[in-house]
């Protein structure tokens, strides 16, 4: 029983690191593409955020929102805007209630 807690432990701070780590790389990474004026005007491509939106469902969706303000990435995207505090709240709701259902598991 106690092995399932600290599975689900580790399993949300390993979520939330690679989540933190996710938007930090993301922000690096467009910041040394503007500092770069070498390079041809083409318009930027937007990314597709899915690595984002599946971390999100994974369980990192607050850490996410919380780094976008923190490090101003893609503040003005509508999608994860509304997506990311929606996910959030469903995170901690399906957290909390594994972790006082003790996983549905009863000693006998």
């Amino acid at each position: 029983m106690i092995l399932l807690y600290i599975l689900l432990s580790v399993y949300i701070l390993a979520v939330n690191l690679y989540s933190f780590l996710l938007i930090k790389s993301r922000r690096v990474g467009a910041e040394r593409g503007e500092k770069e004026k070498d390079a041809p005007a083409a318009p930027p491509v937007r990314e597709w955020d899915g690595k984002i939106l599946l971390t999100a469902l994974l369980g990192g969706a607050l850490t996410l929102y919380v780094c976008m303000f923190v490090f101003r990435y893609r503040l003005n995207n509508l999608l994860l805007m509304l997506a990311l505090p929606v996910l959030a709240a469903l995170n901690v709701y399906l957290f909390v209630v594994a972790y006082r259902s003790g996983f549905g598991l009863t000693i006998v």
